[in-house]
């Protein structure tokens, strides 16, 4: 389904809740639809530019309102981002097909990453600053 397509039945599924359709409505859910955004943050950082009245609860209350009437689902949306210093306790989770769980802090993330990009052939001697990991919406 193209993009206005959407657009235009989340617009009638959010009138037929009794949300009015304001600018800065119209504004978050062309971010949405359009740009690959993995977070609520993301999400107002970029609205913030276009409307400075634009506010984080204005955006988690959309996102909120999206999900609601079954527009968006926040389990797809998912960021991983670490600097090589990130000490977060399991900043990446995986999943192996047996059910096995891997839980690597943020500096094994990054280990991992740049040792998978190098031997790939994509990585010569930068190194990895940040990365954010989308689910696969084509399955």
């Amino acid at each position: 389904m193209g993009t206005q397509m959407q657009k235009e039945l989340v617009i009638r599924k959010l009138k037929e809740q009794g949300c009015r359709i304001t600018r800065q409505r119209m504004i978050l859910l062309d971010i949405i639809l359009e740009d690959d955004c993995s977070c609520c943050k993301e999400i107002y950082y970029k609205a913030s530019r276009l409307d400075k009245r634009i506010g984080p609860a204005t955006v988690y209350r959309m996102v909120n309102t999206l999900e609601e009437i079954g527009a968006i689902s926040r389990k797809n949306m998912y960021k991983i981002s670490c600097s090589k210093d990130c000490r977060a306790g399991e900043a990446c989770r995986i999943e192996l097909d047996d059910g096995t769980f891997l839980h690597l802090t943020g500096e094994e993330w990054n280990r991992v990453l740049e040792n998978g990009l190098k031997s790939g052939g994509y990585l010569k001697e930068q190194k990895v600053v940040a990365a954010a990991l989308k689910k696969c919406d084509c399955g």
